[in-house]
Formats: C-alpha cells, structure tokens, sequence
C-alpha cells in the first residue's frame, strides 16, 4: 500500500511538471534551450546592443521588422494564448528575445544554431548563399 501511494504521488507529479513545460513551451518554445549566447551575439551584431536603433523597418537591439511581430501574434494565436506584441516591443529588449525564441520555436524546433542564425536573417525560406556573410559575423560574436 505504501508503494502505491508513493508511485502515485511520482505519477501525479510528473504530469504536473509536464503539463508546466507544454505551458511554457505554448508560450515561447522549449524552456530547456539557452538561446541567450545566441540572441546577445545576434543583438551585438545587428545593434552593438542599442535597443532604439533603427534601420528602415527594422527595429530595437535585434532589429525586428513588422512582420515577425505579426507571425509571433499569429504563433500566439494558434497556440490558443491571449498575449499579443505591438510593434513598440522591438524597443524592448526583453520582449525582442521572447520573439526570438518564439520564432525558433515554431521554425527551429531542432534548435539548431546555424539555422537559427538564417532564419533571423533571411527568414523562414533563407538561402545559404544569401546568409551567408551574416552567419560569419554572428558566428564571430558567439565563439568571442
């Protein structure tokens, strides 16, 4: 009887841990990841870190354009979640880096770095050749 007890105390608890990180994972990808050296080489690269630089339609220290705000609220929707980001939130460092990993975590699920890196630059159809050069200078910010 007690090692019923104690194997359902196990089983419940495990449900619960995995039902918190589909949670987490619905709001923003894979919980387990560490895309941070990978987002502050990003930032360095496209901003030196400046969080109101502008370029064009590109924004904030990752340079968000309008477009990948419209994906992350339509990643969002699907998800059933009611969070929603405003195109001032590419000035907003923190919420840049939840696109970011938003974005990876529909279109990189393998969270893969080199591909990564593309997608952020030449979006979810990228070429090699045409991402190249900036795959070499993240590159060169992330093995600083």
């Amino acid at each position: 009887m007690f090692n019923s007890r104690i194997a359902k105390i196990l089983v419940f608890t495990v449900l619960i841990v995995f039902v918190a990180v589909k949670a987490s994972a619905s709001e923003g990808g894979d919980s387990m990841f560490d895309w941070e050296p990978l987002m502050e080489a990003i930032t360095q690269v496209e901003s030196e870190g400046n969080a109101k630089a502008q370029s064009g339609n590109c924004c904030g220290a990752m340079q968000i354009k309008p477009i990948l705000v419209e994906d992350c609220n339509l990643i969002l929707r699907s998800r059933g979640s009611k969070k929603k980001y405003t195109l001032k939130d590419r000035f907003n460092v923190k919420k840049s880096r939840e696109m970011f990993v938003l974005i990876m975590s529909k279109y990189n699920p393998s969270n893969d770095i080199e591909r990564a890196i593309r997608i952020w630059n030449g979006g979810v159809n990228y070429t090699v050749k045409s991402t190249q050069k900036y795959y070499q200078k993240v590159m060169a910010a992330y093995n600083k």
